[in-house]
């Protein structure tokens, strides 16, 4: 076996590709350090245990899916952003499939809360950038939002709704847009 230290982008990466061929179950710290090649103890220097391990596979996960687009423009019209969120949505959910089930149904037990703490700082920042959106986005109305029915209620019916789609795995933002359209503009 090469004891070669690994690179923890490396490790990651080979991480996401057991995920991708043998579901969560693959992710342990002796076949990760199989698939990479290394031994255990390589493995050891990057992440001290296997919650270690999951908690920033997860993580990268989300990255993954979530990725900044390079066509910023995305992030200025909130029907295009809402666009871009359901087709990442389908694209996590093609290349790790139950991801987003299992991920959410599977982080609440108390030993897991490393990886639900990066749920839902992937959330948040979904929720900030939906927000951030709103807030750019032109074409909304100038009296869209009050006090009482803010821009942050707002970016949270429609990540809700976006959570509903996705559990449901369905990734046709049609509604969702029409709900957009006829609300704010």
């Amino acid at each position: 076996m090469n004891t070669v230290v690994t690179s923890k982008e490396e490790i990651l990466k080979t991480s996401r590709e057991l995920i991708q061929q043998h579901g969560w179950s693959a992710v342990n710290i002796r076949s990760v350090a199989a698939a990479c090649g290394v031994s255990v103890g390589s493995i050891y220097n990057y992440f001290d245990s296997k919650a270690a391990l999951v908690g920033a596979t997860v993580e990268s996960v989300w990255c993954e899916i979530f990725h900044r687009p390079e066509d910023g423009t995305v992030f200025q019209d909130t029907q295009t952003c809402i666009a871009w969120l359901y087709g990442r949505m389908e694209y996590g959910c093609k290349q790790y499939p139950g991801f987003f089930t299992l991920h959410s149904l599977g982080f609440m037990g108390e030993d897991k809360s490393d990886g639900r703490q990066k749920m839902q700082q992937t959330w948040q920042h979904i929720l900030a950038g939906l927000c951030s959106v709103l807030q750019r986005d032109a074409r909304v109305r100038p009296d869209a939002f009050t006090e009482q029915f803010t821009v942050e209620k707002y970016a949270d019916l429609l990540f809700s709704l976006m959570l509903s789609a996705l559990l449901r795995q369905d990734y046709d933002p049609t509604v969702v847009l029409e709900i957009v359209r006829r609300t704010l503009y």
